[in-house]
């Protein structure tokens, strides 16, 4: 069971009282320390911040905490607004850039906590509308489902491991949260970004080429493929991009994109992967549960041997 499904308005509220106490700590050590002023306020008058932050986020919180629905919707949309006012500050100023990454954490979480106060969780499906609303691919040959997949490829790694992880280099530099990596690093980002990407095309040319589909749910196999990467891993894809993105961060020597690939393992593993095997159970059944039940979700390994009597692997090698 994933973290998701455990969640409740019970978790929003633990969450905002969380978040009032951590509130008060923090301007507590705003006026003691100068230090933690500048880091996370720099030259912003923190009088007239405080006159209007604590009821709105501290004392909102606390009343989040306490089940006033009202005040959730209240400091989560703050929060926000804050969190866009700050980044832009930093942007221009170049300080305050420790300030700016709490609240995008704080914006982040108060958004997800507010959906469990309101909607008692998180409808993770409404990351799967519009254009990203998953649907099976038309039946084409080998060769255009590899074609297609090769598009899908530079379009999804250009963005994610080139446009995505440059921007957030270029944020971390000017809001002055960089921290060099040593040489050693960067090779070793080199050797895992160069693995990752031949896992990611090993899967993506086996997807396409035996599932007639591709590997994204805009345009998903119609066909179970369980041979070549997946005989080791059920999500061999999502193993690759996480490592690359990790990778990328290693190698331009950016700590928060590797918190970037993180986090984008939680999103996928919370609440894309759910949605994702019960699309599967309900197209394939039987054969696909045997499947999951003989093969990791995210360690490569060996299969578990099928129990006499179980269901055969089915359709595609």
């Amino acid at each position: 069971m994933t973290l998701t499904a455990r969640l409740d308005s019970r978790w929003g509220r633990a969450y905002f009282g969380a978040q009032a106490a951590a509130g008060a700590l923090w301007w507590a050590a705003v006026a003691l320390s100068p230090g933690i002023r500048m880091l996370t306020l720099g030259d912003l008058p923190a009088g007239l911040v405080a006159a209007v932050d604590i009821p709105l986020f501290v004392i909102a919180s606390a009343l989040a905490a306490l089940g006033v629905r009202f005040a959730a919707e209240v400091t989560a949309s703050w929060t926000v607004l804050i969190t866009a006012a700050m980044a832009l500050y930093s942007t221009v100023t170049t300080s305050a850039g420790w300030g700016s990454l709490l609240m995008i954490a704080a914006s982040v979480c108060s958004v997800g906590a507010v959906l469990l106060v309101r909607l008692n969780r998180i409808p993770s499906e409404w990351l799967l509308i519009g254009p990203f609303r998953a649907r099976e691919a038309t039946s084409a040959r080998p060769r255009t489902q590899l074609l297609r997949t090769a598009g899908q490829i530079v379009v999804f790694w250009g963005v994610c491991l080139v446009v995505v992880p440059a921007g957030i280099a270029l944020v971390e530099l000017r809001w002055g949260l960089r921290m060099p990596f040593p040489p050693a690093v960067t090779i070793t980002g080199v050797v895992l970004l160069a693995a990752a990407s031949a896992l990611g095309i090993w899967s993506a040319v086996t997807m396409a080429g035996r599932g007639d589909g591709t590997p994204l749910p805009v345009a998903t196999a119609r066909l179970l493929v369980v041979g070549g990467p997946y005989r080791f891993v059920r999500n061999p894809m999502a193993v690759a991009g996480i490592a690359q993105g990790m990778a990328v961060g290693l190698i331009c020597g950016s700590w928060l994109v590797v918190i970037y690939a993180l986090c984008g393992s939680l999103v996928w593993n919370d609440l894309i992967r759910p949605w994702e095997e019960r699309d599967l159970v309900a197209r394939f059944g039987a054969p696909y549960e045997a499947y999951r039940d003989r093969v990791s979700c995210w360690i490569p390994r060996r299969p578990r041997r099928r129990s006499s009597g179980s269901v055969s692997d089915p359709l595609v090698y």
